[in-house]
């Protein structure tokens, strides 16, 4: 017992000195601070803390985390040293570059495993900092555990784009080619799962000898706390956040359920793990670049209404969050006027000043009726921002 709660302490010792894990941190706040920038200088109000990204960083990823680890453990998915330290500089460098597309799982594994067969090929070997690379083959069973557990990946990134990422969609204004301004959502998030990974050493043989893993032509083997990076962004234009990432994130889930069975599959034929992997990869380039594409037409879901004035964003713990209002609904009367306007919406709402009622289209084009006690005459107080 103390042998396997010193090799979990070694475990997470390692995680804290992971550079991915500090270079994350800075990268999430970094990216807080570009949205509330960007948030001010279009409606001159932020609407989330610039501390979002970095608070969610580690725990909305933690219970998936949980799950791959415990499946990991159990089955005993181990992968090649040599692929933790390639994948460890390849997605640093996606990082780095700010182009979250890259921060998909599948891809930087992708291009990680791609390098260490080209090393193995040609029968490379590359010292980096002292660790030599000699690459791996396709056939020592590193096929069928990396591809399981990128299978496993993918289906945690789906998983959380569905989740968070209409939460992180961060409106903004731009002009449509008729030279009208409408809004535009750009979701933008890293998050960083930190996994229990299985890896040649001699720490697991002692005290867990009928321990089930693939052999990767090691007997021995040791448990490290990796952080796996999941990064994406995506702009929603035709289709309202609350629809787009949801279906976003279920074909990105799809796509890891299909990698797993290749996987699995690959059990009985190693090449089929590699054959799955890099077009998994090519996959989920090509779903970043169909929704890419889908949005790009000039038809705006939030836009100027001439029935009454459209919801672009929501402050959160507002009153205008407590009636339930939501982006991309259209306010037809305020108090029992009609609105056309910014300018009439507030004025309207100046009838009573300490209760509003409001009369809402859905996003289903249904009438409802909503109202909240106000509290002051500062319109962001009441917290909504609109299409103008």
């Amino acid at each position: 017992m103390v042998d396997i709660l010193f090799e979990f302490l070694r475990a997470v010792g390692r995680f804290l000195i992971n550079p991915i894990l500090y270079l994350a941190i800075f990268m999430a706040i970094f990216i807080g601070y570009r949205r509330v920038k960007n948030e001010r200088r279009h409606f001159h109000i932020r609407i989330l803390n610039g501390w979002s990204e970095a608070r969610g960083l580690i725990t909305e990823g933690l219970l998936i985390s949980l799950c791959i680890s415990i499946l990991s453990l159990a089955i005993g998915l181990a992968i090649p040293e040599e692929l933790i330290y390639v994948v460890t500089i390849v997605s640093l460098v996606a990082l780095l570059s700010y182009f979250f597309h890259l921060l998909s799982p599948i891809i930087y594994f992708a291009i990680a495993v791609g390098i260490l067969l080209l090393i193995d090929w040609q029968n490379w070997s590359v010292n980096v900092l002292g660790f030599e690379f000699t690459g791996v083959s396709v056939d020592d069973g590193a096929a069928i555990t990396i591809t399981i557990i990128v299978g496993l990946l993918l289906i945690a990134e789906g998983l959380l784009i569905r989740k968070k990422g209409a939460h992180f969609a961060s409106p903004r204004f731009e002009r449509t080619k008729r030279g009208l301004k409408a809004v535009s959502f750009l979701s933008k998030k890293v998050w960083v799962l930190p996994i229990f990974l299985v890896v040649p050493g001699d720490a697991i043989e002692s005290f867990l000898p009928y321990w089930p893993q693939f052999t990767l032509g090691s007997n021995a083997f040791s448990i490290i706390l990796f952080p796996i990076l999941i990064g994406y962004q995506q702009i929603a234009r035709t289709t309202l956040p609350v629809y787009f990432y949801p279906k976003l994130g279920r074909t990105v889930l799809i796509l890891g359920q299909v990698v797993v069975i290749g996987g699995l599959f690959a059990y009985f034929m190693p090449i089929i793990g590699v054959i799955v992997l890099f077009v998994g990869a090519l996959l989920r380039i090509v779903i970043s670049a169909y929704f890419m594409a889908r949005e790009r037409k000039d038809v705006y879901a939030v836009s100027p209404k001439s029935n009454g004035v459209m919801i672009a964003a929501i402050l959160p713990v507002s009153p205008a969050d407590k009636m339930g209002l939501k982006s991309g609904e259209v306010i037809r009367k305020v108090n029992g006027v009609e609105v056309h306007s910014e300018q009439e919406l507030y004025e309207a709402l100046q009838i009573n000043a300490a209760h509003c009622k409001l009369e809402v289209l859905d996003h289903q084009n249904e009438l409802r009726l909503t109202q909240h006690v106000v509290y002051s005459k500062d319109h962001h107080q009441i917290g909504l921002i609109v299409a103008e």
